[in-house]
């Protein structure tokens, strides 16, 4: 096989896992002299190296491929706005001014009289004192 196939994470699972059958005194799967042996000084690593780069280890990668999906989009609805005339719009917000009836209160409005005659009996004497 070719070196370009493998991630480098497979590679380097590749590697690790036959030099340690080497070091186990496996059986090197391609003829090497003792000269070069001896120049990358009987490194089980390198050998596995040379025996991947070579294309002699009978190894497979299995690659998970991702699962296909299959889901049923619903449809969005789309609702037209169309363009209503006054009499539309007069019905519109007389349905909300009832709705907003039936759901929650209405505030009324306080007469400025009201306000003032609270207010008035409390503590005049508290002041802060003559501004004169």
């Amino acid at each position: 096989m070719n070196k370009e196939i493998f991630t480098k994470y497979e590679r380097a699972r590749i590697l690790g896992a036959r030099a340690l059958q080497i070091s186990m005194d496996a059986p090197v799967l391609i003829k090497v002299d003792k000269e070069v042996l001896s120049n990358i000084g009987f490194d089980p690593l390198k050998i596995a190296q040379l025996e991947l780069d070579s294309g002699v280890l009978p190894i497979s990668v299995k690659r998970p491929m991702p699962e296909k999906k299959e889901e049923k989009i619903e449809k969005i609805k789309v609702e037209k706005v169309v363009e209503s005339s006054d009499e539309n719009k007069q019905k519109e917000e007389v349905r909300e001014e009832k709705t907003i009836v039936d759901e929650g209160e209405i505030m009324e409005l306080s007469n400025p009289e009201d306000e003032f005659d609270d207010f008035a009996g409390e503590n005049d004497s508290d002041a802060g004192g003559d501004y004169e």
